[in-house]
């Protein structure tokens, strides 16, 4: 299939993302902006992209997937100067709940953009990740969940009822799984490495009420590669989009699923990345008028994240006759 990609591709890129401060030698690290950014800024030509602002999500925008008192929560534990959140393993520094904000409002924005035509399609480069945040508990180095609000913000616009989040960071998206576990209108798809962070996403977890068969998990054995998670994407995925019919699609991308991450345990190698979002595209393409968001999750060796962000957004770039 061809993408006719006449519009640019939207970029969320905020310096400020560096300023959510974590403890020394921490693997979320400011330096995975720089290196994000810079693989894109290496790969992709200036006349195919466009910066997308920056604003600061709402509490009401927060409040769509997270409880106001868990948003009360992460602020009196940055006011406090807590070094760590108190519901789990995420570091904190004094700007962490304003940048927090502005990861979800960033995403926000590039939603604003795929939405009014602006932009065909968007990648942020956010920190901190989010797919790890429940609606009442941060953990897994996640505060609020960026691509989960992004979702329910998208269908507060008119003609976006049914999104879909795909997920294909090593890690299981426990946040996402379980904020829309009895919703049937959000779809949430997740291949992961098995007995990884955080135990979660068993095969037969599915969802639950109306939401049943609206999660879709492929638990993968470490050393994982092409065949497995892609052709989960193949195989799985796109057979079940037919059915479900997304309006929306945003892609959860984390980039520690690569060959040589140190918190990881797959094999992917940046063809294979290249694939994966030529899948997601052509899902949005046919479904979704090619509205797209991909939001960076893990990636945790900075060479690697550098190359594999910028042959993902090239591939997002890509114009195809």
């Amino acid at each position: 299939m061809s993408f006719r990609n006449t519009l640019p591709t939207g970029i969320v890129a905020d310096v400020c993302y560096r300023e959510h401060r974590t403890s020394r030698r921490h693997p979320e690290c400011p330096e995975r902006f720089d290196a994000a950014l810079a693989g894109i800024q290496d790969s992709v030509s200036e006349s195919r992209l466009v910066d997308i602002p920056v604003r600061e999500a709402s509490l009401e925008e927060l409040a769509l997937c997270h409880s106001p008192r868990y948003i009360q929560a992460v602020s009196e534990d940055v006011m406090m100067g807590r070094p760590t959140l108190r519901t789990g393993d995420t570091d904190l520094s004094p700007l962490s709940f304003d940048v927090a904000r502005r990861a979800v409002g960033g995403t926000l924005s590039a939603v604003d953009a795929v939405l009014d035509g602006s932009v065909k399609n968007a990648f942020c480069v956010l920190r901190p990740p989010g797919h790890h945040a429940e609606a009442d508990r941060g953990m897994g180095f996640c505060i609020f969940n960026n691509a989960a609000v992004a979702a329910r913000y998208a269908q507060r616009c008119e003609g976006v009822d049914r999104v879909l989040i795909a997920d294909w960071d090593v890690h299981h998206g426990n946040g996402t799984q379980w904020i829309f576990y009895d919703d049937p209108s959000v779809f949430y798809f997740s291949t992961h490495q098995w007995g990884n962070f955080p135990g979660t996403g068993r095969r037969n977890d599915e969802g639950a009420g109306d939401g049943r068969g609206a999660t879709l998990n492929i638990p993968l054995p470490g050393g994982a590669g092409r065949a497995e998670v892609l052709g989960a994407f193949r195989q799985k995925l796109i057979p079940a989009m037919k059915q479900f019919k997304p309006q929306f699609v945003i892609i959860s991308a984390g980039f520690d699923c690569e060959a040589g991450d140190p918190l990881g345990g797959f094999g992917l190698v940046e063809e294979d990345f290249v694939d994966l979002t030529s899948v997601m595209m052509e899902i949005a393409d046919e479904y979704a008028d090619g509205r797209l968001v991909s939001v960076l999750e893990g990636g945790y060796r900075l060479e690697g994240l550098r190359s594999l962000c910028g042959a993902h957004v090239n591939r997002l770039a890509q114009a195809a006759g």
